[in-house]
């Protein structure tokens, strides 16, 4: 395994230049096999998770995912706000920003998108509990993408350019799962449910978020500096597959159709079920031979 980790090692850093030394020994950072396996290991529950529940009743969560929903909010609003506050106190050019320019705001910058890439593991947990209350449905192409290539791209991120230029997508982001989380806790909540409007805005906002950072990262190729380029073009192909895959989404969800498939999941705004949030809709979906079932009340 170690031969293994060090041929991995050498092959990076001939691809990619070398690693960023101010990550070194930090969690799970160090070696790219641990991200590698718990991204298996996602995969794998999607796939067989969904089988070991066929014939099982579904569960309820309710009380476990008021808690998941308000931690990741919390979570979130934390990591927006200090995404902020570094950049202002490191004066980062919102045209180009260098990983080596702001010293200490750009270790402030560093630990809170080691959060960032971290919270995206936590962030499986949404697909396990579509699974766990049996909405297969909700388990698309654009939501098991979306959550399995975070992990990944961010451990790349965070080995190689953890601050500088990369802050801008993850502050956008954190912004808006703060509404998206607090919109699912939100909805987990019978009584508050019929005053819950604004799902169908989150979808907007995130569409919005990857425009946004296209022009931002653009900004940094069309006046260069210190930022690996090649990163850049990246994250502007990364954002053009997630407009791509929203767009697609957004307009299954909201146009008439899919309103009217909508109305077989009557709990699609759950969370754990929300259809019009973060690639979670009834179409496009990886398993396409779901039959309707009785929804249980809770």
């Amino acid at each position: 395994m170690e031969n293994f980790d060090a041929s991995l090692s050498t092959y990076f850093k001939a691809l990619l230049g070398p690693r960023d030394t101010r990550v070194k020994g930090w969690f799970l950072l160090d070696n790219y096999i641990p991200t590698f396996i718990f991204s298996v290991i996602y995969l794998l529950i999607v796939w067989l998770g969904p089988k070991y529940m066929k014939n099982r009743q579904p569960f309820s969560c309710r009380g476990i995912l008021v808690l998941y929903n308000l931690g990741l909010t919390l979570l979130s609003l934390y990591m927006f706000c200090e995404l902020v506050k570094g950049v202002w106190e490191g004066r980062y050019n919102f045209f180009c920003q260098g990983t080596r320019s702001a010293g200490e705001a750009d270790m402030k910058i560093i630990r809170v998108l080691w959060w960032y890439y971290f919270s995206k593991l936590i962030e499986f947990m949404d697909t396990f509990f579509f699974i766990l209350r049996k909405n297969n449905h909700q388990i698309t192409v654009l939501h098991v993408y979306h959550h399995a290539s975070m992990l990944n791209i961010w451990w790349f991120v965070m080995n190689w350019v953890p601050c500088g230029h990369s802050y801008f997508g993850a502050t956008l982001n954190s912004f808006i799962h703060v509404l998206m989380y607090s919109y699912y806790g939100l909805s987990s909540v019978p009584s508050v449910r019929p005053y819950l409007w604004w799902k169908k805005y989150i979808t907007q906002g995130q569409l919005l978020q990857f425009v946004l950072t296209i022009i931002q990262t653009s900004c940094g190729v069309l006046w260069p500096c210190t930022f690996p380029l090649g990163w850049l073009y990246f994250q502007i192909g990364y954002m053009i597959s997630l407009i791509t895959l929203f767009t697609n989404f957004y307009v299954q969800t909201y146009n008439k159709k899919g309103a009217s498939r909508r109305k077989e999941h009557p709990k699609d705004h759950q969370n754990g079920s929300v259809a019009a949030v973060n690639g979670h809709t009834n179409s496009f979906s990886l398993e396409n031979n779901v039959k309707p079932r009785k929804q249980r009340k809770d």
